[in-house]
């Protein structure tokens, strides 16, 4: 549930050729009134973003942890151009 000052995470989920790749965008901060404020590190090539619960405990990725930059706000490398 959506509560004033609760931490949200923002992705941008792109489509790899070994399934989806999730780059951490920014964060997000529900207000009073229910609204979000929307902080953004990095901006989505295809202009979708992902927002859902902040997790609670953080593992580095490659370490078993579920989004790459998931350890800090900056996106984490995703590779070369194709």
């Amino acid at each position: 549930m959506l509560m004033a000052g609760k931490r949200l995470a923002v992705f941008s989920i792109r489509e790899g050729k070994g399934g989806s790749i999730w780059v951490r965008a920014g964060s997000a901060f529900v207000n009073k009134d229910g609204s979000l404020n929307v902080l953004l590190d990095v901006l989505p090539l295809d202009g979708k973003l992902h927002v859902r619960e902040a997790a609670e405990k953080r593992e580095t990725p490659g370490m078993g942890g579920r989004y790459a930059g998931e350890v800090g706000l900056d996106a984490a490398p995703v590779g070369g151009h194709s």
